[in-house]
């Protein structure tokens, strides 16, 4: 849950006169969610927002289901993704469902000759590999390696890399993504006991306006298909705004890990949630340290959700033979745990150096083509002894 933020030029009373210098009106947008009900923020523009000069293409993106009903467990080899020029072509949906799609990514080059807007979906945008500049037409914001990126939908944005060596780990979720609710009081202040604050969020300080007119495409997304729309002004025309709704980072390095003295469950690892799914950040940190501690994770069943688990770095101790950039799903329905020798060998462990990325989500995932030419077929059978 963002915070109030004003970044700009803006009137003092909204919804009145705001004139440039020369005398004309700045245009006003409410930019809101879920109807006037959710979070908002008034942006003002050079020009109206509203001008539309061709719709040039329109084609679909929707991925390739190759599982619609699955019980597999499959490990994924993330980094097997081939590297794109492009960065909309780069995004390849390895899990889907009817609430949000997991994407893996590998751009080479910077979005220079369109603008995206995902008109569906918040995008959550964990960098694994690269630097750069998330640029929005509410402000910019910097990036580096193990930076989560929350990009609300409706946001135009382009993404400026400074290497070739890209790796995006991807959540579009088509419900609002929130701070978990169990760790804010009810003005929506993070609480004392969470693992992370406001100071830890860093919002866009730096707003980059563009008073041009010409033909700018924006690149929208809706219902799996794309719209190629020409406007007639920059989308980065904004001079001002105040709110709640706009982009922001967080990096998974400023995650503080919950431990006690036997093994603490998934939720103390939670970062971020919606109705549909949690995402939780498996970070460096002291073990269990009960005398008889097992810090290994006991067995448990998948019963309401499907468990999908994204390494980022570091020894994963639960795990046999998993490396950065791998990918493990647990669906629901069926139980699992550590793998054959991995409780006895976290015994006496005291810390730690493990980085990854969980996401549960409360719907089954289907497994995408795009994930099957990555995937490990024989995973499932990892844990015969």
């Amino acid at each position: 849950m963002p915070f109030y933020h004003t970044l700009g030029k803006i009137p003092p009373k909204r919804h009145t006169q705001f004139r440039k210098p020369d005398g004309s009106l700045y245009a006003e947008q409410l930019f809101g969610t879920i109807g006037f009900d959710g979070m908002y923020s008034n942006i003002y523009h050079e020009h109206r927002p509203t001008q539309v000069k061709e719709i040039k293409k329109q084609y679909n993106v929707a991925p390739k289901i190759a599982k619609a009903n699955n019980m597999q467990s499959y490990r994924f080899r993330g980094f097997q993704v081939k590297p794109e020029n492009d960065y909309l072509d780069s995004r390849k949906t390895v899990l889907t469902n009817s609430d949000c799609s997991i994407i893996l990514a590998a751009p080479k080059t910077s979005q220079t000759d369109y603008f995206y807007k995902n008109t569906d979906a918040d995008e959550l945008i964990f960098v694994h590999k690269g630097t750069g500049k998330l640029r929005t037409h509410l402000g910019n914001l910097d990036f580096k390696y193990g930076d989560y990126l929350l990009v609300p939908r409706g946001i135009i944005y382009q993404m400026e890399f400074d290497t070739e060596d890209n790796r995006l780990f991807i959540v579009e979720s088509r419900r609002p993504i929130y701070t978990p609710k169990r760790y804010r009081n009810w003005f929506g202040q993070l609480l004392e006991h969470s693992p992370y604050c406001e100071r830890d969020i860093r919002k866009p300080m730096e707003l980059d306006t563009h008073d041009e007119k010409g033909d700018f495409i924006i690149k929208v997304k809706k219902q799996d298909e794309i719209f190629e729309m020409v406007y007639a002004t920059h989308p980065f025309d904004v001079v001002g705004y105040d709110g709640f709704n706009y982009p922001y980072a967080f990096s998974i390095h400023d995650f503080e890990p919950i431990t006690g003295r036997i093994h603490q469950p998934p939720p103390v690892h939670q970062t971020f949630e919606t109705d549909a799914f949690v995402v939780c950040s498996f970070v460096p940190r002291v073990y269990d340290y009960h005398p008889l501690s097992i810090p290994a994770p006991y067995n448990h069943s998948n019963i309401d959700s499907d468990e999908v688990l994204y390494y980022v770095d570091g020894d994963f101790m639960s795990r046999n033979d998993v490396d950065a950039g791998h990918i493990s799903l647990h669906p629901a329905g069926i139980p699992h745990g550590p793998h054959p020798g991995a409780t006895e060998r976290s015994i006496g462990k005291v810390k730690t150096d493990e980085l990854a990325v969980m996401v549960d989500t409360f719907k089954p995932l289907q497994v995408t083509e795009e994930a099957l030419k990555i995937a490990d077929d024989s995973y499932y059978q990892s844990w015969l002894e």
